[in-house]
């Protein structure tokens, strides 16, 4: 043999370390989009530019932001997230600390009432992760024009409004940045084997991991990615460096998880996995508003989730695959599996911590169904590039419009209730939750809503709690007397620090002003700088003669910048 011959043979083995090319060079076609990614960056912005002028919901964002104001305060406690849970220190399951220190960052840029400010960074982040998918799926060695197409889907899909539209969505948005970051490394290591790439994608990946747990499936996903989807050997020494690097990110978070003071999710007991299995045809749910976004909610639960249009998606996107005879089987099965592992997640939350089918959590397994269409006969039939091109945009103007009309919900507390309940109305969380932000004029149906909550379920979150300030707000002594039992009820259920705001009254109008002071002492604990409160407590010592902790009170009030009525301070001689 030739020593031409002997290299020509060599670079053929299956370990061979020639650099491949990324993406394949494509031949000079008449129809090319000129700065495709300038182009995918506005779409995505002119589709949720308006939410630029959209409130708090009241699910979870003003928890981050106006409950947690006197966290977000310490910037100290970037570094602390990583030591507790997300929303309790020690009683919360869920361990996101970049979530959180993305957070507190937003507040001291925008405060409390700036909700502007919380849109806009969402915003930048679904722009960020489109263009990281455009790339990504060049590197997977489509064609630019489909390339293009697939992003452009993402970018205005309205299944994925709510990651973008909710304020907490963005920790979805933000995990999809650095999984789609870390394949694009992933890739770069596997066909180059330069140390930079393989710093960059454990880099990534360990920021994945700190921020959402659905990032255990990163890896394996990587893994499909490059076998699959590429047809790259598995044992090669490359990715199996890359193995072991993985490896060692999940060991890491792992530790760093177990030594922070969350609770345990019980994910394992039998009870989670028979959830889970009942919680399967939730995917068939998941498909049909993919593929047809029409009975898309705010609040969606799986028992008032139709099954028909997932039924009609499935017909739909398997006629596309079979009619596609050039199909990759490999890559076809490939999407399918990242699909569904990103899916697999949403299948495993335990009912007890969340029992909705939130439309967010398709935001990353979103890319297995849009590889999956690569696949199709959509992008693989004899029509020409613009044929293709005006077919795909006329879609995703649809899609836009859908999209335009369903992230108006997102827009106030009412709007989001609303639509929650005719959506999903038997949730009892969503019926109490609309109930309690009717305006005083609407009691009557708020008495309804909240007796149908009753019924559904008695002791739902918030319920109890809701039904006693509705009875403080009549200011009527004997309303107020008869909210204690709900208060007290709730405290079993939620632990809702607010209720001690509430009995704190019920104690005053006994008369019973140590146990009023207790209660606000207790508030203050979860609620430090809430000045009606601390002004309360300051009256109470007050009037009890505890001039000491009066006093002490004063200078803590103080401390936190919060303005003491002058009487109390010339009563106390201060």
């Amino acid at each position: 043999m030739s020593k031409q011959s002997q290299k020509q043979a060599e670079r053929k083995k299956p370990g061979s370390q020639m650099p491949k090319a990324d993406p394949i060079p494509e031949k000079p076609s008449g129809f090319t989009i000129k700065q495709p990614m300038l182009w995918l960056a506005l779409a995505a912005l002119v589709v949720y530019i308006p939410t630029l002028f959209f409130n708090y919901t009241e699910l979870d964002d003003t928890i981050f932001i106006r409950d947690f104001q006197a966290y977000n305060e310490d910037l100290g406690n970037i570094v602390k997230a990583f030591q507790r849970g997300l929303f309790d220190a020690v009683k919360d399951p869920y361990y996101r600390p970049l979530f959180s220190g993305a957070m507190i960052l937003n507040y001291h840029l925008s405060g409390i009432d700036n909700a502007w400010g919380y849109h806009a960074v969402n915003i930048l982040l679904h722009i960020t992760t489109v263009l990281l998918l455009f790339k990504l799926f060049r590197k997977l060695n489509i064609k630019e024009l489909h390339a293009f197409l697939l992003a452009l889907v993402f970018a205005v899909h309205p299944v994925l409004s709510q990651a973008v539209a909710w304020i907490p969505g963005r920790n979805d948005t933000m995990l999809a940045i650095f999984v789609i970051a870390f394949f694009l490394s992933a890739i770069d290591y596997s066909n180059e084997g330069k140390l930079k790439s393989l710093v960059l994608s454990a880099l990534f990946l360990l920021l994945a991991f700190f921020t959402k747990e659905t990032a255990v499936f990163a890896a394996p996903a990587a893994f499909v990615l490059l076998v699959l989807v590429l047809g790259k050997n598995a044992t090669d020494k490359n990715n199996l460096v890359q193995y072991a690097v993985w490896a060692g990110c999940f060991g890491l978070w792992y530790m760093a998880r177990a030594m922070a003071t969350t609770a345990s999710t019980n994910m394992a007991s039998s009870q989670a996995i028979s959830e889970s299995l009942h919680r399967l045809p939730v995917i068939i749910q998941y498909v049909g508003k993919i593929f047809l976004p029409l009975n898309l909610s705010v609040f969606p639960t799986q028992q008032d989730t139709v099954y028909y249009y997932g039924f009609a998606a499935l017909a739909i996107l398997i006629a596309i695959l079979v009619l596609n005879k050039q199909q990759n089987i490999k890559v076809t099965i490939g999407s399918v599996i990242i699909f569904l592992l990103f899916l697999l997640p949403a299948l495993l939350v335990p009912g007890n911590l969340n029992q909705q089918t939130f439309e967010h959590r398709l935001y990353l397994p979103m890319i297995g169904i849009l590889l999956l269409l690569s696949q199709s006969v959509l992008f693989n039939n004899k029509l020409a590039d613009k044929q293709v091109f005006m077919g795909a945009v006329a879609v995703c103007g649809v899609f836009a419009i859908i999209n335009f009309y369903h992230q108006k919900n997102f827009a106030s507390p009412r709007a989001f209730w609303t639509q929650a309940v005719e959506t999903s109305p038997n949730s009892a969380f969503a019926n109490v939750m609309l109930a309690a932000r009717l305006d005083k004029d609407e009691v009557p149906r708020s008495i309804e809503l909240f007796r149908k909550a009753y019924r559904i379920n008695p002791r739902e979150k918030y319920l109890n709690f809701y039904m006693a300030e509705m009875l403080q707000n009549t200011n009527n002594k004997d309303s107020v007397a008869a909210s204690e039992k709900y208060l007290l009820a709730e405290k079993q259920v939620s632990d809702y620090y607010k209720c001690d705001f509430l009995l704190a009254r019920v104690a005053m109008q006994k008369n019973d002003l140590n146990g009023a002071a207790n209660y606000l002492q207790t508030y203050l604990k979860r609620d430090p700088t809430n000045t009606m409160a601390n002004n309360n407590l300051l009256l109470l010592y007050a009037q009890t003669g505890q001039a000491d902790k009066a006093k002490a009170h004063v200078k803590h009030m103080q401390q936190l910048g919060l303005e003491v009525p002058p009487g109390i301070l010339k009563q106390l001689g201060m």
